[in-house]
């Protein structure tokens, strides 16, 4: 018996389980519709193109050029310009670590702990350019969009499970939400860098290269902030059972439960499972959000495609100047290894 991390069953073994004429249905249905990606974030229409997938596999990919950000998305507060004032959200990992708004407890809280953040008048060191070299030790970094900025993403066509799942840890690569959003696993950590790359209340900040990503899955985020008692709200429709996105493996991604209202119970390590969905109610393979900040699936089950990744701006991920941002296309970084080989460790 095959057992995905953390003793889940994996989705090919769930597949042998499955009749036949379910099977051919399951594998008929995990597909990616380009229709479903926002045309406000499109920079061009979606396009099937060949690509190649990074265990060697040749295959169709869906192409899609989205936009620094969607024309209709309000983005911000990120950091607040005094202590008075209230930015955006922030989930602190050192001591008494916790998911914070950007306000005066918070700052006052760091302080006492080394980390300051503002000057004397309590106002906040600020970078909006991360080109320059930083004149404060700790910063919090509110980075001004480029407009001129494009990302071009493949997606499989039709998801390739992986040997293994693939660990998604600091900047790793997501997915792309429907309306046309990158989504990255994990902010850097304050602790290591000093700084803090500071989110809005939809859990987004803009790339050091000038565009907007995700780092949770923002149309369920609010149940997030009711349970940990975070006084914040993202103006997106929030819903705990909708279509939120497609992971880099071309796999779908939900809220956090399925369209009966129910949270399920038999999800594997990457929050993932084959079940119901609105669009398929006979069932396929899909992520759900899960019940803690950042609340995306901790791993990819599905291979990814080659270059997948690829972006005009002058520095951050996807760049040619991506030194320092995560792994490249093509390679495993820091922030994305082999779940097996992370257990090991």
């Amino acid at each position: 018996m095959k057992l995905a991390a953390q003793g889940r069953l994996s989705p090919r073994f769930i597949m042998r389980l499955l009749p036949a004429s379910l099977l051919l249905a399951s594998a008929a249905h995990a597909e990616v519709v380009p229709e479903q990606f926002s045309e406000a974030a499109l920079v061009k229409a979606p396009e099937t193109v060949s690509c190649t997938l990074e265990n060697g596999t040749k295959t169709q990919c869906t192409k899609i050029v989205v936009k620094h950000k969607p024309d209709d998305l309000k983005i911000g507060p990120f950091c607040p310009p005094a202590l008075d004032d209230e930015g955006g959200i922030w989930d602190w990992d050192g001591s008494n670590p916790g998911l914070y708004r950007l306000d005066r407890s918070f700052f006052e809280m760091l302080d006492t702990l080394g980390f300051h953040f503002h000057d004397e008048d309590e106002r906040l060191h600020i970078m909006t350019d991360l080109s320059k070299k930083p004149v404060e030790a700790n910063n919090c970094l509110n980075v001004s969009p480029d407009e001129s900025v494009e990302m071009t993403i493949l997606l499989p066509l039709e998801p390739v499970e992986a040997e293994e799942p693939i660990s998604l840890g600091t900047v790793a690569k997501v997915g792309l939400a429907l309306d046309g959003v990158p989504i990255f696993a994990d902010a850097p950590s304050v602790l290591d860098t000093g700084n803090l790359p500071a989110l809005d209340t939809c859990g987004g900040h803009v790339d050091p290269g000038g565009w907007y990503h995700w780092h949770a899955t923002a149309t369920d985020i609010d149940s997030i902030y009711s349970e940990e008692g975070v006084d914040a709200h993202c103006q997106l429709p929030q819903s705990h059972s909708a279509q939120f996105a497609y992971a880099f493996d071309g796999y779908a991604m939900f809220g956090t439960q399925d369209p009966s209202g129910k949270t399920p119970t038999d999800l594997d390590s990457c929050n993932g499972h084959f079940g119901p969905t609105q669009r398929h109610p006979e069932g396929e393979y899909h992520y759900h959000a899960t019940s803690e900040f950042p609340n995306l699936p901790k791993c990819l089950t599905g291979v990814v495609a080659k270059d997948n990744f690829v972006t005009n701006a002058k520095m951050g991920i996807g760049s040619p100047h991506k030194s320092g941002q995560g792994p490249g296309p093509g390679q495993e970084g820091p922030g994305q290894k082999r779940a097996d080989q992370k257990e090991r460790e």
